[in-house]
């Protein structure tokens, strides 16, 4: 019964024709206007726009021969070092005099390079065959630096040449001179091992700490020159380091990949 009562109270009441119908909110209206104006700036961009990405990996500093390991061919007691760390050598040059039982010998330099690392001291005793000293090969003392990014094997099809380079150095503080500017050379064309990563570099442990995580695959960075520079090469601040750049000096590379348009994700 209370329900009918209700029923007939509606069919009484008057239906409010003439009164006007509220469609949207002020607010409403704001926030659709507002959604299809982005919704139009994101095609847009998905048409005209593009999107790059980096790809970091460990690197080093040196030049494009590479580095050998000097051995020497005499056993015997080491009486003198004729050279020293950094000193760049020609090729036959002495390096180290050895006595032996037939007498003093010269261990001698095999190419042109710089000194990296002596082995041998004086009083030091060596064998026929063991390792004395890493040389950096260089034609010149003047021969530019390259830098080499040992990049995942899976990710060096990725890679192409002529992409701009940015190096994290170690011994450049980067908040105060930024990095170092270079663009890829060459890219390898298949995997190096730990032995021949040594064999180049002249070290094993960089040799072991480059393949840690697989065989990895060399790009060759050519560092991009700077006449105002102190060090001679581009960065990203104006002046750089106030100082030259050292050979077998690690870095950190971050390698600009093509770019890609988002649109291309969509499409199948």
């Amino acid at each position: 019964m209370q329900f009918r009562q209700k029923a007939l109270s509606k069919l009484q009441s008057p239906e409010e024709l003439d009164l006007p119908v509220r469609f949207a909110r002020p607010q409403g209206r704001l926030v659709l206007i507002v959604t299809v104006v982005v919704m139009a700036a994101a095609s847009f961009w998905a048409v005209t726009g593009s999107v790059s990405s980096t790809l970091k990996a460990s690197a080093i500093l040196t030049h494009a021969q590479g580095s050998y390991v000097l051995q020497s061919p005499v056993a015997g007691q080491v009486t003198a070092v004729l050279a020293k760390e950094g000193e760049r050598l020609d090729a036959n040059s002495p390096l180290l005099k050895v006595r032996t039982q037939q007498g003093d010998q010269i261990v001698r330099t095999i190419a042109a390079g710089r000194v990296t690392t002596l082995l041998a001291t004086i009083g030091a005793v060596v064998t026929t065959g063991a390792n004395v000293a890493t040389l950096e090969r260089t034609d010149d003392a003047s021969d530019r630096l390259m830098a080499v990014v040992y990049v995942p094997a899976d990710s060096a099809s990725t890679v192409p040449v002529g992409a701009s380079v940015d190096l994290t150095v170690q011994s450049v503080p980067k908040d105060e001179y930024g990095v170092l500017r270079g663009r890829v050379k060459a890219v390898g064309r298949t995997a190096e091992t730990q032995q021949q990563i040594t064999a180049f570099l002249g070290d094993s442990q960089l040799g072991a700490q480059f393949s840690q995580q697989g065989r990895p695959v060399a790009v060759l960075v050519r560092l991009e020159r700077s006449s105002v520079t102190k060090s001679g090469y581009k960065w990203s601040t104006a002046d750089g380091p106030p100082y030259a750049l050292d050979s077998m000096t690690q870095a950190t590379g971050a390698i600009r990949l093509a770019e890609q348009r988002p649109i291309d994700w969509l499409l199948p």
